[in-house]
């Protein structure tokens, strides 16, 4: 079993970044935590906490939803899929029997930034 401790980061895909700052950061009123338009990425901040909403181009991310665990190695033995290294420490992906993309990511290389258990 996986014990989540919250949500981390949604994701979701664009095809026109400008559009999408128009509506997320506009219209909406969110405002940027971080963005690279040389990159594609937009993530914006969900009140206080540090998980966000990235809004990437299509052709970088599909939909997802990614879940903050203590240890996403952990998560990837369990689920049997392989985890990958990222900025803030591990992440590794699976489907739920309908196709969406569900992640399970820790913040072992920025335990600053760690919920607490």
């Amino acid at each position: 079993m996986i014990e989540v401790l919250g949500v981390d980061n949604l994701l979701h895909a664009v095809d026109d970044l400008q559009q999408a700052r128009d509506f997320y950061g506009g219209f909406l009123g969110l405002s940027a935590k971080f963005e690279s338009a040389d990159s594609g990425m937009i993530l914006y901040r969900l009140g206080s906490e540090e998980p966000g909403l990235v809004i990437a181009r299509q052709d970088l991310v599909a939909p997802r939803t990614w879940l903050e665990v203590t240890d996403a190695r952990e998560a990837a033995r369990y689920l049997g899929a392989p985890a990958r290294e990222i900025t803030t420490g591990w992440v590794v992906e699976t489907h739920d029997p309908w196709g969406n993309v569900l992640g399970f990511t820790d913040y072992v290389n920025a335990p600053q930034l760690a919920r607490k258990r």
